[in-house]
C-alpha cells in the first residue's frame, strides 16, 4: 500500500513491508567489547558507550523519517528499512519497565546528524538520546550489518544489549521494528 506523494507518516508500518532476514552479519557481536569512541548526543555533549557501567541498551535503526516528507524512493521495498520511528516510539513507551529491569542507559543510534535526529527526538518526546555515528566510526569498528539507500549508507536495524561495555546480546533481524522493545524486554526478564 503505497502513500501519495507528499503524505509519508513514519509512524505507520504498512503491513505488506518484507520481513529482513537473518543473513549472518551480526553473529560476531555477542562478546565484542565497544569502541572507544565519543558518539554525539541529541541531549548535548557526546557519548563513549564503551565507558558506561552497567547494563545499556543501544537500538540501531536506518534513518528516521519526517511527516509530509516522501521517504527515498523504493524505501518500503528494502527488507528491515520501514520502521524506524515505531521502533524508537516503542522504546519509548517502555522505557520505565526497561529502567525497573535495570537499564541504566538507553539510546538510540543512526548515521543521520545530531540536529536532524534532534527534531526527531522532540517530536517523538523520547526521555533518552540518540547518537549519531554520522562518520560511521562506530559501525565500521563493529562491523555492522549496513546497505545503502538513495547514495546514503545506513546501519541496519537492531538492538544491542551492553554489559559494562561489552555485548552480551545483539538483536538482529529486528521485525516488526514496532515489537523490538518487548522483545528486548522479554530477553532481559528471561536472562535474570
Amino acid at each position: 500500500m503505497a502513500e501519495a506523494p507528499g503524505t509519508h507518516d513514519p509512524n505507520f508500518l504498512p503491513p505488506d513491508i518484507p520481513i529482513p532476514r537473518d543473513d549472518g552479519r551480526a553473529r560476531h557481536l555477542a562478546g565484542m567489547k565497544l569502541p572507544d569512541l565519543a558518539l554525539p548526543a541529541t541531549s548535548g555533549g557526546a557519548v563513549n558507550l564503551s565507558k558506561l557501567k552497567g547494563r545499556t541498551v543501544v537500538y540501531i535503526y536506518p534513518r528516521t523519517g519526517v511527516p509530509g516528507v516522501d521517504p527515498p524512493q523504493g524505501w518500503d521495498q528494502i527488507p528491515g528499512a520501514r520502521g524506524c520511528t515505531p521502533q524508537s516510539c516503542g522504546f519509548r513507551d517502555h522505557f520505565a519497565e526497561l529502567r525497573a529491569l535495570g537499564v541504566a542507559n538507553l539510546f538510540g543510534l543512526s548515521t543521520q546528524d545530531t540536529g536532524y535526529q534532534r527534531e526527531a527526538a522532540q517530536r517523538l518526546h523520547l526521555p533518552f538520546p540518540i547518537l549519531s555515528d554520522a562518520e560511521l566510526n562506530f559501525a565500521r569498528n563493529l562491523h555492522l550489518p549496513m546497505f545503502m539507500a538513495a547514495g546514503m549508507t545506513l546501519l541496519a536495524r537492531m538492538a544491542l544489549v551492553v554489559e559494562d561495555g561489552i555485548i552480551v546480546k545483539a538483536f538482529y533481524p529486528v521485525f516488526p521494528p514496532d515489537k523490538n522493545a518487548a522483545e528486548v524486554i522479554a530477553w532481559l526478564r528471561s536472562s535474570r
